[in-house]
């Protein structure tokens, strides 16, 4: 006799944000899984609709016929909560920023807790709370966490949203604690140009996520003003000892930083031309204030979280010189060449302990 394997139950997937990535993850998905996504606007959930296009993020890609959109937020939670579909085959993804995350997920809780069913939820966004200096997870956790039958992760890696949505290849890493969480996010997202990754480690993973977006805006300053590759390459090498150097205070692994969401991440968002924190840095160094390039409408996850950053760094006692350079001239009027200067003044030690 011979044994016919059974193909994965569909998962049926609701994507809550219509911003770049939000849309970029939903095509992703659509394309094997019963996805929907939430947009705030009316409008915007028509067009994708109608026209498979979300013009106000990614107005050159069509996206696929497959991706349905609502703006009605308790339609996209149904669309997980009130199906039959197998207990580990339901997957929340949040789309939203950090100052958005807490809000988001106090919407959301009654519903999933009248839910009878297991869910996963995990999040894409990258930085720190820059009030209370929180992880994402631990805003999650806040408003989730009471409830049993609601798994938790986080998404993360190298990857700007038009490319995941050009359908170029892309590598993430999908870290939980929950295997359910892990298995319903590979399910829902790996295959064809996108191949995902697993970890444990979610301390480790959303440390690297933010501490890259400031690092990047070093690297645009370096860069605007002209001051060459070599020290690009320091500043990225550095800040990279720098992010590893937190998360380990903090909890996270080790090789995680060595991975997607810690040298990865960070290679991408200070060289490629699509970051919006390199771009910021990169405007500063050539001479723009930094309320002036805001008022672009341009959005750096990176100078939010930035002060958030160095508190953490005097919380566990950790040295930032690169975070308290790129602080000092974001909002304490120091000019980049300064900054710069006091970065090379600092007294000479050794890159690696002895052992």
């Amino acid at each position: 006799m011979t044994s016919t394997a059974t193909s994965p139950s569909p998962i049926r997937v609701s994507v809550l944000g219509a911003g770049s990535w939000g849309t970029a993850l939903a095509a992703v998905a659509s394309r094997q899984s019963n996805t929907l996504i939430w947009a705030r606007s009316s409008k915007t959930a028509q067009t994708i609709n109608q026209e498979q296009k979300n013009p106000g993020y990614l107005p050159d890609i069509t996206l696929p016929a497959s991706l349905q959109a609502t703006h009605h937020l308790n339609d996209a939670l149904r669309h997980v909560c009130d199906t039959n579909a197998p207990i580990s085959n339901r997957l929340i993804i949040l789309g939203v920023p950090v100052a958005g995350l807490a809000n988001v997920c106090t919407q959301i809780k009654p519903h999933l807790a009248q839910c009878q069913a297991f869910i996963s939820v995990i999040w894409t966004c990258k930085g720190f709370d820059p009030e209370t200096a929180q992880l994402p997870h631990e805003i999650a956790q806040a408003s989730l966490g009471d409830i049993n039958h609601v798994g938790l992760g986080v998404l993360s890696g190298p990857s700007f949203a038009k490319e995941v949505a050009q359908g170029l290849p892309v590598a993430l890493t999908i870290a939980s604690n929950t295997d359910a969480v892990i298995e319903n996010t590979t399910q829902a997202l790996h295959g064809g140009s996108v191949r995902i990754y697993s970890s444990a480690d979610v301390v480790g993973v959303e440390v690297g996520g933010a501490m890259k977006n400031v690092m990047a805006i070093a690297c645009g300053i370096a860069d605007g003003l002209e001051l060459g590759t070599n020290a690009r390459a320091a500043i990225i090498t550095r800040g990279l000892a720098e992010m590893q150097r937190l998360g380990l205070a903090m909890g996270g692994c080790v090789d995680t930083f060595a991975g997607l969401t810690g040298l990865g991440d960070l290679v991408l968002t200070a060289t490629g031309p699509l970051s919006r924190n390199r771009q910021v840095g990169l405007a500063i160094g050539q001479g723009k204030k930094l309320n002036d390039i805001l008022a672009t409408g341009i959005t750096a996850e990176g100078v939010r979280c930035a002060r958030a950053a160095l508190q953490l760094g005097k919380r566990y006692k950790v040295e930032l010189p690169i975070t308290q350079a790129v602080c000092n001239v974001l909002f304490e009027d120091v000019s980049p060449r300064q900054a710069v200067s006091d970065l090379l003044a600092r007294e000479a030690k050794a890159e690696t302990s002895r052992t």
